[in-house]
């Protein structure tokens, strides 16, 4: 908070802990006048929350109005859930009660003081930083599975087209171990295609049978090569199941060949619609590569054949698991 404002609104730094309530204050309602019959729930726990951090760092509604450079009115009608703000001025309002504007709407991980103290432990850290804490929380709540030693489930990802079927066949056979295609999996929970089930019950019911049957693949197979669905990475509670309890591999290509095999599949969704199919396709790759990097390997396929594609997957998978070449 500047200077200035905080010289305007009669307060200096310290005497944020200190200072009274005025005209103005958390428990003041605003000023009477009809009662809306029904207020909307998500404004009205936006409004506690405003009132409840003002409350915390001991700031009037005033200084926070003057800090915010809205009205007074403006914050009131705010904190009682009576008005939709805009996101540049919730951006405002959080800046001038020191928050982040996650805490101000509501995110889960500012709940609690322990989660506000854990995201502030997080702050700043790099990938591999957060991924070695990932990991071992993971081991601490039980829920890390073998990922820190040799998982014999086989985990693809990657974007359609980029060889989880052909090569995940290829590399089930020469391990000897069950070859899983999620997405026919996720048919049998269903009763119908995957397309029917987005197309019929939404892509939430979608997500639902795909952790449901990725959570059975795993409880069923000890051994076995996972062909995944490409979206499964949008989803993080099933992407942390399966980097938990799996070895991955990410099948990397380039948009172009993506295309090429896709076509070749006769199969354009999600493309077909689109007369920008190369950029929605480059859009998607770009979206959920940071997702697919996660996996412990990373396999390039454009350029190869099928064989030299398996061949270098072959050589990944069997020094992963120590099973001899």
């Amino acid at each position: 908070m500047s200077s200035n404002i905080l010289h305007k609104s009669g307060l200096t730094p310290d005497s944020f802990e200190l200072a009274e309530p005025d005209a103005t204050a958390v428990a003041t309602a605003p000023a009477a006048g009809p009662e809306p019959e029904e207020k909307n729930p998500f404004l009205v726990a936006l409004g506690d929350r405003v009132r409840a951090l003002r409350a915390r760092r001991g700031i009037t509604r005033k200084a926070a109005a003057m800090a915010a450079d809205v009205s007074e009115r403006h914050l009131a009608n705010l904190e009682y859930g009576e008005g939709n703000a805009s996101i540049l001025v919730l951006l405002q309002v959080a800046r001038a009660l020191q928050c982040s504007l996650a805490e101000l709407i509501g995110d889960v991980t500012t709940s609690t003081p322990e989660w506000l103290l854990i995201r502030e432990l997080l702050e700043g850290r790099d990938d591999a930083a957060l991924r070695r804490v990932r990991v071992t929380i993971g081991e601490l709540l039980g829920t890390g599975g073998s990922h820190a030693g040799i998982n014999p489930r086989v985990a693809l990802i990657g974007l359609r087209g980029a060889g989880k079927s052909s090569l995940g066949h290829m590399l089930a056979e020469d391990l000897g171990f069950p070859f899983v295609e999620l997405s026919r999996e996720i048919e049998k929970f269903a009763g119908c295609s995957v397309s029917e089930i987005q197309a019929l019950y939404g892509m939430n019911a979608y997500r639902r049978y795909e952790r449901r049957a990725l959570e059975e693949a795993i409880q069923i197979y000890p051994e076995a090569v996972i062909a995944t669905p490409g979206g499964l990475v949008s989803d993080p509670a099933t992407f942390n199941q399966l980097l938990s309890h799996c070895t991955t591999v990410w099948l990397q290509a380039d948009p172009e060949d993506h295309m090429k095999r896709v076509q070749a599949q006769g199969d354009l969704r999600p493309m077909a619609a689109s007369k920008q199919a190369m950029e929605d396709l480059k859009g998607i790759l770009a979206g959920r590569a940071a997702f697919y990097s996660k996996a412990q390997y990373k396999i390039n396929t454009s350029g190869q054949s099928l064989e030299s594609a398996f061949q270098a997957l072959r050589q990944t998978v069997r020094e992963a698991l120590q099973l001899p070449a």
